[in-house]
């Protein structure tokens, strides 16, 4: 099979590469993230592999499909960039990879809040200075305090893991509780309203849906604590960004740790230092020194690559091959926080 992928650093390449010696398929990268406008680099091509920047919305779809593509494979967890329905339509399935390293993730959510607490960057930059004065580096024993968990799928279980391991209370939030996990975890599912309120760290770890959308706003905000530790690892629009510079702003929040924006795809995963910054939102939400965000980092461990690279590539083959998908998402909305 010829496979084009797009929206490609130099190391998917290497990890494709390595894996693709046990299938042999036909590789074309390009950097381009796919979008309506430029499908024609996919001609020739049996599949698509895409990543969370790139936009496979219905007119794209429509391309792909007058080009012969038989396959859209998801090189990540999330979908909502993908028009399930126009794929359906057109009848080119969509796999994707569901889970490749919730250690990840989880361990990346937690050095958010460490550095956050620990003011660990502005320290940084202190002491480059030769400044190693304490002024505004005060932080909080994680011990005591109450963490609150937004869906508890692998990620936030192996999250809940490690916070247990500091000594934490944890509450968490799904639609769908699992009061087995529940007891053995040693955690209680409650409302969101008791989760906002009660929690001194929030961490998100559900999927965008239309019910997820913008969970976080003013309204939201309004219920936290004071001072509230708001984490987001999982899609950028679970948070409505200028809802929460205005919590920033009244001190409402005390800081956030975001691996995720909403209008990402024109910055992350590329270097734009050498231009100014349009966004306004974004330039603004970096203006403030208790927010660390990271360029939507959080799978980004050799061992995670491995493993996307590994489940893609076993997707198509099994595609190739006639066999059922596993891992197929199909237009049916998921309704689950996981």
């Amino acid at each position: 099979m010829k496979i084009t992928f797009f929206g490609t650093q130099p190391y998917d390449r290497e990890s494709f590469d390595r894996v693709n010696e046990s299938y042999g398929f036909e590789f074309n990268y390009h950097r381009s993230h796919l979008n309506s406008k430029n499908t024609a680099l996919a001609q020739g091509a049996d599949a698509v592999c895409i990543f969370v920047n790139d936009t496979a919305d219905a007119a794209t779809i429509r391309s792909l499909a007058a080009m012969d593509v038989k396959l859209i494979a998801l090189r990540c967890a999330g979908f909502n960039n993908v028009d399930l329905k126009a794929a359906a339509e057109y009848d080119i399935p969509v796999v994707r990879v569901p889970a490749y390293s919730p250690h990840a993730v989880a361990e990346h959510a937690v050095t958010l809040m460490l550095a956050l607490n620990r003011k660990v960057h502005r320290a940084y930059w202190r002491t480059r200075d030769g400044n190693f004065s304490l002024h505004g580096l005060l932080g909080f024993d994680m011990y005591g305090k109450t963490a609150g968990i937004v869906g508890t799928g692998k990620i936030a279980r192996e999250l809940i893991r490690i916070l247990k391991g500091f000594g934490m209370e944890v509450l968490a939030y799904d639609i769908f509780p699992d009061p087995k996990y529940a007891e053995e975890a040693r955690i209680k599912y409650v409302s969101l309203d008791e989760l906002y309120q009660r929690s001194d760290i929030i961490s998100l770890h559900c999927p965008l849906t239309d019910e997820t959308r913008y969970m976080i706003d003013g309204v939201a905000i309004g219920k936290m604590k004071p001072g509230v530790v708001l984490i987001n690892t999982g899609r950028g629009q679970l948070i409505h960004t200028e809802a929460l510079i205005e919590g920033l702003k009244e001190k409402k929040i005390g800081a956030a740790g975001l691996d995720v924006y909403e209008e990402e795809a024109a910055y992350f995963y590329e270097d734009t230092s050498d231009r100014i910054m349009d966004d306004d939102v974004l330039a603004r939400l970096l203006s403030f020194n208790n927010v660390v965000m990271t360029s939507h980092q959080g799978f980004f461990t050799r061992e995670a690559l491995d493993n996307i690279a590994h489940t893609t590539l076993q997707n198509i083959n099994d595609f190739a091959e006639r066999r059922k998908l596993q891992n197929e998402v199909r237009a049916e909305p998921e309704k689950a926080m996981n």
